[in-house]
């Protein structure tokens, strides 16, 4: 069965604990981002080890995990969303289920003993704590492959084969033991209340060339913290990758999964919306989290050109999902279609669009690199107020904090019952512009203020308003 994105945080979305995970880090294939580690020192077991790892996939297209450069082993997701496993040539896994949903984290345990004398013991594949049923061959008794071989193979994490296809996403807590076979419940549980599969803390051994990256330095984000130095090093990742989006505070970024006409085009960990062609009409991305209720805060800002004309018809707003029936066509206000149901405010001459309406001028106009933040307080009457900042300013002498000069989604009659809210942005003609989205988690933009909201998540370049969060999960289950 596929895993299909609900637009609504998804069904394996992360859940707090009380083990909890500070960072991660995102990888674009755009910029041939990956870790490496150099072929030196001695091997590892060559027949029992243990790879787990926290992903968040973006950018379908994108498949490659984990390689033995010089080897032929390799860890990914084909290109029908199936995810494959090669232990060596004439060994290799592949599930009958695809892994589609790209608003949530997915846990991956590939636990190998090829000394085992029980053949279906010898190579065995969780997701999310539950062993996969895979088609392929087992492993040969005492059967070795070049995963361990680390005086000899080079092993490269984001990358499959030097100079080509990339890993597109978030990755967490990645773990390789040395001489173990472990099982998925040395990293994880299920979750109580929500039966989600969460993180635990690791409390095992690593092995003496077993490793440990947390991602949470990020002057040196390759750094093993196993205590055995087996660093990683880094190949067009920095500081700036890294990310407060993991698999214990899920956060909201564009939906991925929608691609009206396979126009869009969404890249850096799926918080950069495009359109691959000058369409002509107007296409919206969505967020990948929706909410009946609560107060939310994100920040939106266009950038890039090849028109002197720049910008060109650019929409940042507030759209609305009945029944999860997201918006593929029309600008989140309506412009172009009376039935979006949404509301955006347009760049080129300031005006609030609301559900096929023009309701009037109603703040300043903006162009590349301003930073529009959107206030959205859903209310307990059913209805929604919504306000729009220009680079920290709220337009109309609106106050989000005190719910002054609000612009309502309703027009003046509550929304059905379990109507779901999402935030997005739209682009009319393409004209090279790009929407950058910072919902908190993670934004290509350099941050000068690094401000979060009053719970302490996110990171963005003005405050929250009093009262409004983040769109995470953490966010979420408190106030969503």
């Amino acid at each position: 069965m596929a895993d299909i994105n609900l637009g609504v945080g998804g069904a394996n979305s992360a859940v707090a604990g009380g083990y909890d995970i500070a960072n991660s880090v995102k990888l674009e294939p755009d910029n041939a981002e990956y870790f490496q580690r150099p072929a030196s020192g001695s091997n590892g077991s060559l027949t029992t080890w243990t790879f787990s790892l926290w992903l968040k996939r973006t950018e379908l297209s994108h498949n490659n995990i984990f390689y033995s450069q010089g080897g032929n082993g390799r860890v990914r997701f084909e290109s029908n969303d199936t995810f494959s496993f090669r232990y060596k040539s004439g060994n290799e896994f592949t599930t009958s289920r695809v892994f589609r949903d790209t608003s949530a984290w997915y846990h991956i345990v590939i636990a190998v003993d090829t000394t085992q004398a029980t053949v279906s013991d010898r190579v065995k594949i969780y997701f999310n704590g539950v062993q996969e049923t895979m088609s392929g061959t087992q492993p040969t008794l005492n059967a070795t492959s070049d995963f361990g071989a680390f005086s000899t193979v080079t092993a490269q994490l984001g990358q499959f084969v030097e100079g080509a296809y990339y890993f597109a996403g978030y990755m967490a807590e990645f773990y390789w033991i040395d001489g173990i076979q472990q099982t998925p419940t040395e990293f994880g549980e299920f979750d109580d209340d929500s039966g989600i599969w969460k993180p635990i803390e690791y409390t095992g051994s690593f092995g003496s060339e077993g490793v440990y990256l947390d991602f949470e330095d990020a002057a040196n984000l390759g750094d093993d913290v196993s205590g055995n130095g087996n660093n990683f090093t880094l190949n067009n990742i920095t500081s700036a990758d890294q990310a407060q989006d993991t698999p214990t505070n899920n956060f909201c970024t564009f939906n991925a999964i929608q691609n009206y006409d396979g126009k869009h085009t969404y890249t850096n960990g799926a918080t950069v919306f495009g359109l691959n062609t000058d369409s002509g009409s107007g296409n919206s991305a969505l967020g990948s989290m929706a909410f009946t209720k609560g107060k939310w805060y994100a920040e939106f800002k266009p950038t890039g050109t090849t028109s002197t004309s720049y910008p060109h018809n650019v929409f940042i707003g507030a759209g609305v999902m009945e029944q999860l029936q997201l918006l593929s066509t029309g600008f989140l206000g309506g412009k172009s279609n009376s039935t979006a149901q949404g509301m955006g405010y347009y760049n080129s001459n300031g005006r609030v669009y609301r559900n096929g309406g023009n309701i009037g001028v109603w703040g300043d106009t903006f162009t590349a690199n301003d930073i529009i933040g959107v206030a959205i307080d859903y209310r307990s009457d059913a209805t929604a107020h919504v306000y729009f900042a220009k680079n920290g300013t709220w337009q109309n002498s609106s106050d989000p904090a005190t719910n002054t000069s609000p612009i309502s989604m309703n027009y003046g009659s509550p929304f059905p019952d379990n109507t779901f809210i999402t935030l997005g942005a739209s682009i009319y003609i393409d004209d090279g512009v790009t929407i950058e989205c910072n919902f908190g988690g993670y934004t290509p933009s350099s941050i000068s203020s690094a401000a979060s909201d009053a719970n302490g998540y996110g990171t963005f370049e003005y405050a929250p308003p009093s009262g409004y969060y983040a769109l995470c999960t953490k966010n979420l289950a408190e106030y969503g």
